[in-house]
């Protein structure tokens, strides 16, 4: 199993920090905070394709996703909570 870079764990930190900052929040300011919330899952989702399609890692994508949203919820607290 490689090691996970910590380019994806920052990605994913800041996804769940945009995602907890949904919290309590409507209309256009929950519309402009969860556009902020895809933005930052996209580019966390897209460096995981780029990471996994490497020859020398030998994960798939979705063991990649599963290493690293596991290091990140294990390794603190749910900043929704």
């Amino acid at each position: 199993m490689a090691d996970i870079p910590d380019e994806l764990i920052t990605l994913e930190r800041s996804s769940e920090v945009e995602r907890a900052k949904l919290a309590g929040l409507e209309g256009e300011e929950c519309e402009a905070q969860r556009a902020r919330w895809r933005t930052a899952a996209g580019a966390f989702q897209a460096a995981v394709t780029e990471y996994a399609a490497r020859e020398d890692v030998g994960m798939s994508r979705y063991e990649v996703e599963q290493a690293v949203k596991k290091a990140v919820r294990h390794g603190e607290e749910d900043p929704a909570e």
